[in-house]
């Protein structure tokens, strides 16, 4: 199952986002839908400047 998995990552990966979003198209909206992802941009790009100016970084 991991040989399997590690060969097909990326499909499996983008087949699952690829999910995600139809059911959020067709649950909640198209506009609602651009604007949880544009959040989830927004996270992400707050963490990755987070982790890498190291402001949260406790030094005991």
């Amino acid at each position: 199952m991991n040989e399997l998995f590690a060969a097909y990552k990326l499909p499996i990966i983008c087949g699952a986002i690829g999910l995600i979003l139809a059911v959020l198209l067709i649950t909640v909206g198209f506009f609602k839908t651009l604007l949880l992802i544009l959040m989830a941009i927004i996270g992400v790009a707050v963490g990755m400047y987070l982790k890498q100016t190291k402001i949260f970084d406790h030094k005991s």
